[in-house]
């Protein structure tokens, strides 16, 4: 598709407004690394949510959900707990106040706190730094092929679509370093604005264009069911083949059992605490514990229901309307649909708008992981062991060329990643399997170590890169095995090497504050100070996590309701949002805390 030039000059204006934000907020983040990477603990905790939103509203997840509302219906509402979704809740509930106590700069240095500064500490902060550059050399790459797909879909075929990757992630890269995490989250904001009326302007035109009887006539039975069985129950073998072959191949035709080990592994994943990406750097640069939690709560609240009103809009206008002979194709990539829908449906402006917004939304999820990436390599590697007595000026030319080594090397990456399905599949089932043992561990048992925590890491960073080596095998199925190593990788590690010093763990727990097995340091810090009150919030906390995912789920399944105008089941949802919403004012918000 030719873009008309109308079309064109909204992109333009767009792609240039990006760059000057960055050097307009660039001299405000001169004051030195911690207002670079953190914006010095100044940004109002509801402008970081949003920006938060916006990161998380990428271009190559959204092409992702799009493609499993359309195969899967309803049901989809549930397979993004692969990533794991309610991860949010967890932090809202209690995982972002404990961090947020921590006054630390990025996770590695949360480990100073947690595990002291001996060798031990030293190696679990290694740990640490490995882990968030494999992930963001991962992300990178992920979100790369995800724009370089979505550019295939309409952009002139002079350039190859890896070409025009390379063009939109050095715009990005460009205005993440010149103005670090202020130009990151005022960028974001606009972004989430111009992200906000696209959502609004394509579930509206869904609503518009397409009858509920129209959308029954070209989905399968039990599409627009939520509930579900053993058996998946949505088959496409008559409608469209190439649906129900993409479906076999993902492997979630026995859907409870695959619901059981999402749910599972969401739990896990989402009780270790944030990756080390931009959902921690976001919660680190609140101004207190209180602010860190309701910035997690609203995420939920300003990312899913636009979201998922877009996501809706572009997957019921794909099925009334795209073109037979394209998803008869038996090859067909359904993480296609997404562009093919603004190529052919969207009138002039409106695409350009639209095409803007998913630039809008690339850019917010690859800022936000590059700037994080920097912070690591140079707040825990170059000031740490290169340079600790460089001058704050330095530190911001070196987070300038970690931006652009990581961007290079993600990129690189990019070039060997097949699609966006296997590359969420490996970061979130594989890499994060690893990730999860240890970094429970670290909040729940006083016997953990520095050691420990670096076994842990180390094993279940090199079982996900040696599944690479295995392609048959699916990521989800390896996840209790690479979880298993790790564990043990974790706990012979701590139980092998003395326990930290008693002090480093007394000043970690009196404050952070988390639940678990304390015992021993418990009974010191109140023998030091016998006014200190240990946590016994265990009960809400688990009562508020559940009541979470209820409300959280809901706001997702509410808008797409709405879109294919099941209005009973959307009144329905309403409800729910509205009960849950009333039990966690009560349980949870009336009972945050500042410190």
């Amino acid at each position: 598709m030719a873009l008309h030039p109308l079309d064109i000059a909204i992109i333009a204006i767009y792609l240039v407004g990006m760059i000057v934000v960055g050097f307009v907020v660039e001299r405000r983040a001169r004051g030195g690394i911690a207002k670079y990477f953190l914006g010095g603990h100044e940004l109002p905790w509801w402008i970081l949510s949003m920006s938060n939103a916006a990161s998380m509203f990428d271009v190559s997840g959204t092409m992702w959900l799009v493609s499993l509302l359309y195969l899967y219906g309803l049901k989809s509402v549930f397979i993004p707990w692969l990533w794991p979704v309610f991860n949010q809740v967890f932090l809202m509930v209690y995982l972002s106040s404990w961090l947020r106590r921590s006054k630390a700069m990025t996770g590695a240095e949360w480990i100073t706190l947690r595990f002291g500064k001996d060798s031990g500490a030293e190696a679990s902060r290694i740990s640490v730094v490995i882990f968030a550059l494999v992930s963001v050399i991962a992300f990178t790459a992920y979100a790369f092929v995800g724009i370089a797909k979505f550019s295939e879909g309409f952009l002139p075929s002079a350039l190859s679509p890896n070409t025009y990757a390379l063009i939109i992630v050095g715009i990005t890269t460009l205005y993440t370093v010149i103005g670090g995490l202020y130009s990151v989250v005022f960028t974001d904001l606009i972004q989430f604005a111009i992200k906000f009326v696209c959502c609004l302007v394509l579930g509206g035109l869904a609503m518009w264009k397409v009858s509920p009887a129209m959308l029954q006539a070209v989905v399968p039975a039990g599409w627009t069911d939520i509930s579900f069985s053993w058996v998946l129950n949505v088959n496409w073998s008559d409608l469209l083949p190439a649906a129900q072959a993409r479906i076999e191949s993902d492997g979630y035709t026995m859907f409870g059992a695959f619901f059981m080990m999402v749910l599972a592994k969401g739990v896990l994943v989402s009780a270790a605490g944030p990756a080390p990406n931009y959902d921690m750097q976001r919660i680190l640069a609140t101004k207190n514990p209180r602010e860190a939690a309701m910035m997690s709560g609203m995420v939920t609240v300003v990312l899913f229901v636009p979201r998922y009103f877009m996501i809706a809009g572009i997957t019921v206008l794909a099925l009334a309307f795209m073109r037979s002979d394209v998803t008869q194709n038996a090859k067909f990539d359904f993480e296609q649909v997404l562009p093919i829908v603004i190529r052919d449906f969207l009138p002039v402006g409106l695409a350009g708008l639209m095409i803007s917004g998913l630039l809008a939304a690339f850019m917010s999820n690859f800022s936000g992981t590059i700037n994080a990436a920097a912070a690591y390599l140079v707040n825990d590697v170059y000031k740490r062991y290169m340079r600790p007595e460089a001058s704050d000026r330095e530190y911001i030319w070196a987070s300038y060329a970690a931006s652009v080594l990581v961007v290079i090397v993600g990129c690189a990456a990019g070039y060997f990643t097949p699609s966006v399905h296997k590359a969420t599949d490996w970061i979130v089932s594989a890499l994060w399997s690893g990730y999860a043992a240890p970094n429970i561990l670290k909040w729940h048992w006083w016997r953990f170590n520095g050691w420990g925590y670096f076994y842990g890491m180390i094993a279940g960073i090199v079982g996900a890169l040696v599944l690479l080596a295995f392609p048959t095998v699916k990521p989800l199925e390896a996840f209790p095995f690479l979880m298993l190593v790790s564990a043990i990788g974790a706990v012979a590690g701590s139980l092998l090497s003395k326990p930290e010093d008693s002090r480093v763990l007394v000043d970690f727990y009196a404050r952070t504050r988390p639940w678990g097995w304390w015992g021993p340091v418990r009974d010191i810090a109140i023998e030091r100070d016998p006014a200190f009150q240990p946590n016994r919030d265990f009960g809400f906390d688990m009562f508020n996590v559940v009541v979470g995912i209820v409300w959280q789920t809901s706001f997702v399944a509410l808008p797409i309701y709405a879109v294919i105008h099941y209005w009973y089941e959307a009144a329905i949802c309403l409800a729910i949002i509205t009960v849950t919403s009333l039990m966690l004012k009560r349980t949870w918000y009336d009972r945050l805390a500042l410190s």
